[in-house]
């Protein structure tokens, strides 16, 4: 009983095992509970109404009020479709046809065309499904009000992935998370292996500059992180079948700066931490689950609640991810991924100044 109290005293003094014991399972069941769900909600909609009649209004109020979109525009001007689909405002269109009530009434039959964005096929599925049966809705409650049977048909077209493949979704995703691991892993146990060996000593005595130091640890691994990069799209052009309808020197760019932002961030884990194991640890579980989570390649940020949405701004896996699919499948240029590009450099730029600031000239 003597050391049962004991161990008790040494787990309540410990502030890192009380939050490990009780602090980690209340976060993983809270972000989890918000994170992971197949449900789509509050999915930006562009709804292009060239009719604006009486059945028209009524469906685009039924689809407003749906908590399963968000109407971001109602227009009559068809070409503003591609570039919101391109910049990622929009995830859906709908298109309704001029005279639609009239053809309704009078033909008994009607059409509305849906456009969805197909790079990622199970959300483009999920909403033109979702679309489908407002109409539906829309159509079994006229059936019962008028005697003759209408029918609107929805006419569905997937941008960017027809044939609703899964590849162009998941290349994207798996670059982002198997950069953001391989390179933070691998830079997250260089300087503190330093430490550990004992060599530290001899490179803080050296003319070296800290900053110099820093960028000599990172070098390598750039170098190895490009190879191991050209690897993936390769596997993904020819064996996978995922094109690069964009600028492929704009990927790899793109791709460079997301290597270099891994990088800093790896190695400013290792100032940070002061054993390997514990640099390996802060490295895997730190960045698995917020790329996995909080990047939307897995599940879509807009179902997630406000304060989640706004975490994950400050995860770089998500920033690169809407980069590559742009430029992979979209073939959009640099006009209109230059926001994203900006985050991601200023993400980097943080990093590097907060390791450089870290890092220290003396080891006591």
């Amino acid at each position: 009983m003597a050391f049962v109290k004991k161990e008790f005293y040494h787990v309540l003094r410990d502030k890192r095992t009380l939050l490990i014991l009780f602090g980690m399972p209340v976060m993983q069941i809270l972000i989890f509970g918000f994170a992971l769900s197949n449900e789509v909600k509050n999915t930006k909609i562009l709804v292009v109404d060239n009719a604006k009649d009486v059945s028209s209004g009524k469906i685009i109020s039924e689809i407003a009020a749906s908590k399963y979109f968000q109407l971001e525009q109602i227009t009559s001007d068809d070409k503003q479709i591609e570039p919101a689909f391109k910049k990622g405002i929009i995830h859906v269109a709908i298109v309704i046809p001029a005279n639609f009530n009239h053809d309704l009434m009078h033909l008994n039959k009607a059409q509305i065309q849906i456009i969805a964005d197909a790079s990622d096929p199970n959300l483009a599925t999920t909403l033109t499904n979702y679309l489908s049966a407002i109409i539906q809705d829309y159509q079994s409650r006229l059936n019962k009000t008028f005697s003759v049977p209408f029918q609107i048909i929805p006419d569905i077209r997937m941008l960017y992935n027809p044939q609703l493949k899964g590849a162009p979704n998941f290349v994207p995703g798996v670059m982002a998370l198997v950069l953001m691991l391989v390179c933070v892993l691998m830079t997250a146990i260089s300087i503190v292996k330093e430490k550990e060996t004992g060599t530290m000593e001899i490179l803080l005595v050296s003319p070296f500059k800290p900053v110099l130091v820093i960028l000599a640890k990172a070098v390598p691994y750039l170098l190895l992180s490009l190879i191991n990069l050209a690897s993936i799209l390769l596997l993904s052009v020819y064996v996978l079948g995922v094109p690069v309808n964009g600028s492929l020197l704009l990927l790899f760019a793109e791709s460079t700066l997301f290597i270099i932002t891994c990088l800093t961030l790896g190695i400013f884990i290792s100032i940070k931490t002061n054993t390997q194991q514990a640099a390996m640890l802060v490295s895997l579980m730190g960045m698995l689950l917020p790329t996995v989570l909080f990047s939307g390649f897995m599940f879509p940020i807009e179902n997630m609640p406000v304060p989640l949405q706004i975490i994950s701004n400050i995860v770089p896996s998500k920033w690169f991810y809407i980069i590559v699919k742009s430029i992979m499948i979209k073939g959009v240029g640099f006009s209109i991924i230059w926001k994203e590009t900006l985050i991601l450099a200023g993400i980097m730029l943080v990093l590097f100044l907060l390791s450089l600031k870290s890092f220290k000239i003396r080891m006591q």
